[in-house]
């Protein structure tokens, strides 16, 4: 009976020794952990990583010319030679489609960084100062909420893309980098207020925290504990704001150019592929197929990935 009694005892003193020596889990790990249970969020990373190489890695590999005019093969269907078909110019679409994701995709990424940082800045500053400060700048995010979006991207679009263009050009820079900035800077001009509001928020309720009381007793100035200790308590929520912007993003910028206010007609983005599409729907659909099956596979997949990123960074999650 009493070696029954010893060898449960010694059972749990081994399982106990066991979880003591192992390493602790790390909040990534963990959060990687249960993104791998998110089975949509998991085949949506497979596609935006799929679609990210292959607008990198494929106009090396797929060598046709973006550029080549051919009347003889104008709106072919596709087939073995043109997986996507060609254009009224007989131009490849498949070319054009990768190229014009590298384009897209650039858009959304860079728009949303700074919209990120921008956001993040104004509220950080603004949730931990308080007082004038923090009034001040949420007045501003008001002002900048209470605009219209599209409206107010097509006004600006529209009034300084020329000049944008022009100086870039003067400085020896293509005029495809000057509506690159401008699009870039526009879209995250009107993106970065909700992120303001939501580091705003998570910055007043962790700025009365015990640890940051004790790094204010050990004389840790202002931007230290900003940057060392507040603002990585944030960052899980930031980062699924920045996942979702980016397919915001992408749509936007789709918008643009199918508005005829994005990129020119010889530099290929997704969007710009729908406008070239639009008088050739009936007899030439696959022209506007392709590119909207990009933009739909980026958009939902990129959501997808956020919405597992939600649901893993969140500590109230169980499974």
């Amino acid at each position: 009976m009493a070696q029954a009694t010893a060898q449960p005892l010694n059972l749990r003193t081994d399982a106990l020794e066991a979880g003591l020596a192992r390493k602790p889990r790390s909040l990534w790990s963990n959060a990687w952990r249960q993104f791998q249970h998110h089975r949509l969020a998991m085949a949506g990373m497979f596609v935006i990583f799929g679609l990210i190489l292959g607008t990198v890695l494929g106009p090396v590999i797929y060598t046709k010319r973006i550029d080549g005019i051919d009347f003889g093969a104008a709106a072919l269907s596709p087939s073995l030679e043109h997986p996507f078909g060609t254009n009224d110019l007989g131009q490849d679409l498949l070319a054009r489609a990768l190229w014009g994701g590298r384009i897209s995709i650039s858009v959304g990424i860079t728009s949303v960084f700074v919209s990120i940082i921008l956001g993040t800045s104004i509220g950080a500053i603004a949730g931990y100062f308080g007082g004038t400060l923090d009034s001040s700048l949420m007045r501003i995010t008001d002002l900048f909420l209470s605009l219209p979006q599209l409206p107010f991207l097509l006004m600006v679009i529209y009034l300084f893309r020329d000049s944008v263009r022009q100086i870039l050009t003067r400085m020896g820079q293509g005029p495809e980098l000057g509506v690159f900035v401008l699009i870039v800077s526009v879209i995250a001009l009107t993106t970065w207020m909700p992120v303001a509001r939501l580091v705003r928020a998570s910055f007043l309720s962790l700025k009365q925290k015990e640890f940051v009381e004790a790094a204010h007793a050990v004389g840790v100035r202002a931007p230290g504990i900003i940057l060392r200790h507040i603002l990585p308590n944030v960052l899980s929520p930031v980062i699924v704001a920045a996942t979702i912007g980016v397919g915001g993003a992408i749509i936007t910028e789709s918008a643009l150019s199918f508005l005829g206010l994005g990129f020119p007609p010889d530099t290929p983005s997704w969007g710009r592929l729908l406008l070239d599409a639009l008088n050739f729907l009936e007899v030439a659909p696959h022209m506007a197929l392709f590119p909207g099956l990009l933009i739909f596979l980026a958009v939902v997949s990129i959501n997808y990935v956020g919405d597992g990123l939600r649901d893993a960074l969140d500590p109230r999650k169980t499974r």
